[in-house]
């Protein structure tokens, strides 16, 4: 099975081009391939596949196995993968993922290979119930859970996958890798949740760390860094149009007038290569 290696501002996945490979068992492979040392080590597998409703189709899944309807940066990684491989000559097309259509517009470096992706990842969901959550509102700001002695404080958003943003002074001292998988896991979300802790900068910036559900702690989580930008404009602490910085890389966010959250950032081969056991 051959493949490709890539990461957006260090979240990294093995993308398989479906078009051409058959991958009977994606959520065993993931496992198997994302393992450090024993695999290519990743953060996940996304399969890129033909769509009935878009030019493409993402499916993603974690390296626990696990499915995932969304990711910021693999799709940012798939629209590269499309364009630069050939598989379209288009600079603005759709790519389907856990059902719904994102909209990619390319920006080309002089070679005319892909240097940037902005995705229109649609329109925020707000309310508690379809987050999904145990919380009751529209927005959810405030949703407080007690764990180890502490009161987290979350404001409640899904960008196509759930999230749960808390602010804290440095999210360099959080306790992403303790507390993280356990508020994962809280009752409170009964899809699991992506777990952000997000420090402000100003008005324009923000500095964030998460704990991605299936995943563990990541360089990087697209979808987190617009539901933080949400979060950030909810509570009134930056403007519709900031810079979220990761341990990855920096990814430029904007809540516009249409509602609908616009994702800027790179994408960027590694390598690619063929995986020899079974699939």
């Amino acid at each position: 099975m051959r493949f490709t290696k890539m990461e957006g501002i260090g979240n990294d996945y093995v993308y398989v081009n479906a078009f051409e490979e058959r991958i009977p068992n994606p959520s065993e492979l993931a496992v198997r391939i994302s393992r450090q040392h024993f695999g290519c080590g990743s953060d996940g597998l996304i399969l890129i596949k033909p769509s009935q409703i878009a030019d493409f189709q993402m499916e993603m899944y974690n390296n626990d196995g696990s499915y995932s309807e969304m990711c910021g940066n693999g799709i940012r990684c798939v629209a590269k993968y499309c364009h630069d491989r050939g598989l379209t000559d288009k600079t603005e097309f759709t790519i389907e993922s856990g059902g719904q259509i994102k909209v990619m517009h390319l920006n080309l470096a002089s070679d005319g290979t892909t240097e940037s992706v902005r995705v229109d990842m649609g329109v925020p969901e707000l309310d508690g119930a379809k987050i999904p959550s145990r919380a009751v509102g529209n927005p959810v700001i405030g949703h407080q859970i007690d764990l180890n002695g502490k009161t987290y404080s979350f404001t409640l958003v899904s960008m196509g996958n759930p999230h749960a943003v808390c602010f804290v002074d440095d999210p360099d001292t959080a306790p992403v890798t303790t507390d993280g998988p356990v508020l994962e896991c809280h009752p409170d979300f009964p899809a699991k949740a992506n777990i952000e802790f997000v420090q402000i900068i100003d008005l324009t910036h923000a500095r964030m760390r998460v704990w991605e559900r299936g995943t563990g702690e990541t360089l990087a989580c697209g979808t987190g860094a617009c539901a933080v930008l949400v979060a950030c404009v909810l509570n009134g602490f930056c403007d519709r149009e900031a810079d979220i910085t990761l341990p990855g890389g920096t990814l430029h966010i904007q809540w516009a007038e249409d509602n609908h959250i616009y994702m800027t950032g790179p994408a960027t081969f590694v390598y690619d290569g063929v995986w020899l056991q079974e699939v």
